[in-house]
């Protein structure tokens, strides 16, 4: 229409007064016109732009760089294809789109005018209540056309159910930001994970000079920091992101009176968020809510004794007064199956370097002394170490937990998948990495998640495909770092078995139509904007789940590259699977070098034609860059 080159000109004809413009005046202009570019490619744009390498463009040349950066060929495909005349769309052929195309069933001339008031640049448009291709443009690209549901943006579920419902989000050895033996520990891993909606914090405690508790990783050369300010910071940071409760999960290594010292930092600095008594001072009968447990922090540790004896004593000074219990040290299969038996890992490097030698003999048992003030402030999270699925269901009390590693949590899923779903369904676990893990690598969660697994901790420090899962599945839920773990993971009488999953399921069919990339990072083997990208879809879930389908490679352009590519998935159990788009420039034909990814669960994506911020390998925005797609799926 001939307002949309009117409207174009009254924004840059100021520019252009003396004729052409510079690269800086090109990157003001494109900043008035509201459309999100990335710097490399409109800089060889540019370039290739300026013929006369006078770093001067033309009028022309500027409408071109537009044109190339904001005027999308797909989407100006779609536009004119649900619009009658090719120039406008009218407010009921903009209600029929979002209804037939976008799959919103409540849209009406209400919704489409405050589309048209929010995303219009047009005012001419905007006052007939039409949609002009430029406003159809910054919608598909807004918030509102995103893969990710708007409504999982916010805390959705149900969140009065007990702790044990719920996934947690959890981080192991949080103090880490390196390797496990030598780097350094920092106060900024827990503030880092808790902005990241962390709900789970691990703080190791040795005893440290003049009785100041310090935390780093026992019997290696990782550096230490005071226990007052770890708690400092938490006190700070816990509830940023996300209301619900935070646990802290102690690993205490201290004598009884440093033991005392962290229970009167955690009191004082802490004061009432700290869970010092069930909530009515009465004995309970199943954990508490996150909603009970609103901006509330909680500490998982040993304790002595029973809830119901701590209750008895409460208002009593116990400072001066220790316990002692008696710990079977297990044998080298389960060494790191209880972080406090552990040897040092530094002698553990330098023994396998010797030769593996003669077996261990079974260690003895050992006796822990606990300083009673520590202990009386265990509430809901009391430490239990895990004997057996039927000593669990026989013995373990609904406040106590226990924590695996990872390789004894594998083998118990394997073997005894639905047992382990009834123990979680009851009680909270907590899994860790092996301790071989000593570069800060992490295990997939998804495995641990599938059998119903709260506190799955990962290394928050260490980027990859399993912080890529950590981070797309607590997406869900607002991002508050609860999610409710699907109904056959909650009832008591489940028969679910991820290893072998019956056809009472919801399987779902799935169709992603991978349409096009939009200012792609360029390849890092490229002096210029160029990269020859494709795109990996991959499914994680239960095992027959897993699954990936890539597309075709697109020679020679990271700035709008096209696929039109349809992918197909059978997904039998969607409520588990996580949906992570994955773009990849081809280096040879055996090696592809990482460009983004997004990652978020399949039950949380958008219907219809949507686009997909890419993230970088830590998980920092790449915008602009973007897929766009066309989604679908359905119950079989």
């Amino acid at each position: 229409m001939a307002f949309s080159f009117t409207w174009f000109l009254s924004i840059i004809h100021d520019k252009f007064r003396k004729g052409r413009i510079n690269f800086e005046n090109t990157l003001e202009l494109l900043t008035k016109f509201d459309i999100p570019f990335d710097y490399v490619h409109v800089k060889y744009i540019f370039k290739a732009s300026d013929t006369l390498k006078t770093g001067q463009i033309s009028i022309e040349d500027f409408r071109g760089i537009y044109r190339a950066i904001a005027h999308r060929c797909e989407i100006h495909e779609l536009f004119k294809s649900h619009s009658q005349n090719s120039k406008i769309l009218q407010l009921s052929e903009l209600v029929r789109f979002l209804r037939n195309q976008q799959f919103q069933d409540d849209a009406n001339e209400t919704t489409a005018s405050d589309l048209i008031a929010k995303f219009e640049p047009i005012e001419e448009a905007k006052r007939n209540r039409e949609m002009t291709f430029e406003g159809f443009l910054r919608y598909m690209s807004s918030e509102d056309c995103t893969l990710f549901k708007k409504e999982h943006r916010t805390v959705y579920q149900d969140m009065t159910r007990p702790l044990c419902e719920y996934f947690i989000s959890s981080s192991h050895n949080t103090y880490l930001i390196s390797d496990q033996l030598i780097g350094p520990s920092h106060l900024w891993g827990y503030a880092s994970a808790l902005m990241k909606g962390c709900r789970c914090l691990e703080i190791d405690c040795w005893d440290g000079s003049n009785d100041e508790p310090v935390v780093y990783h026992g019997h290696t050369l990782t550096s230490k920091i005071s226990f007052k300010t770890v708690i400092q910071v938490i006190s700070k940071y816990a509830f940023l992101a996300s209301d619900y409760p935070v646990i802290l999960s102690l690993e205490n290594h201290c004598n009884p009176k440093q033991q005392e010292v962290i229970a009167d930092y955690m009191k004082t600095i802490l004061g009432d968020r700290l869970v010092t008594s069930t909530i009515d001072g009465k004995m309970p009968t199943e954990l508490p809510s996150p909603e009970a447990l609103k901006f509330k922090i909680i500490v998982k540790n040993k304790k002595l004794g029973t809830l119901e004896e701590t209750l008895e004593r409460m208002g009593t000074d116990s400072h001066g007064q220790t316990g002692e219990f008696e710990e079977l040290q297990t044998s080298d299969e389960e060494l790191d199956d209880e972080p406090s038996a552990k040897e040092p890992l530094l002698k553990k490097r330098r023994a396998s370097w010797k030769g593996a030698g003669p077996p261990r003999k079974k260690q003895k048992m050992k006796k822990v002394k606990v300083a009673l003030v520590l202990s009386e402030l265990v509430i809901y999270a009391k430490s239990r170490k895990f004997v057996s699925f039927e000593d669990s269901r026989e013995k373990q009390k609904f406040y106590e937990n226990h924590s695996m590693s990872e390789g004894k949590a594998r083998k118990a899923a394997k073997a005894q998948a639905t047992e382990f779903i009834q123990h979680n369904i009851r009680f909270i676990t907590r899994i860790y990495p092996k301790g071989i893990r000593t570069n800060s690598s992490n295990y997939n969660p998804q495995e641990f998640w599938n059998v119903g697994c709260q506190l799955v901790a990962l290394n928050f420090q260490t980027p990859g495909v399993q912080m890529d899962l950590q981070n797309g599945k607590y997406l869900d839920n607002g991002g508050a770092g609860y999610i409710l773990k699907p109904e056959f993971l909650r009832h008591r009488d489940t028969q679910f078995n991820p290893f072998s999953v019956s056809g009472n399921h919801s399987a779902i069919s799935l169709t992603i139509t991978l349409i096009s990339g939009h200012q792609l990072p360029p390849s890092n083997l490229s002096r210029t904007n160029k990269a020859d990208p494709l795109v990996v879809v991959e499914i994680y879930g239960v095992p027959e789940d897993q699954m990936k389908q890539q597309s075709c490679v697109v020679k020679g352009n990271a700035l709008c590259p096209r696929w039109n590519q349809m992918l197909s998935f059978h997904v039998k159990v969607p409520e588990l699977a996580i949906v992570r788009f994955v773009v990849e420039d081809q280096l040879s034909l055996t090696s592809n070098d990482f460009l983004g990814q997004y990652t978020l669960p399949l039950l949380s994506m958008n219907k219809g034609y949507r686009h997909i911020p890419l993230l970088s390998k830590l998980g920092v925005s790449l915008s602009p860059a973007s897929l766009f797609v066309h989604v679908w799926y359905s119950q079989q």
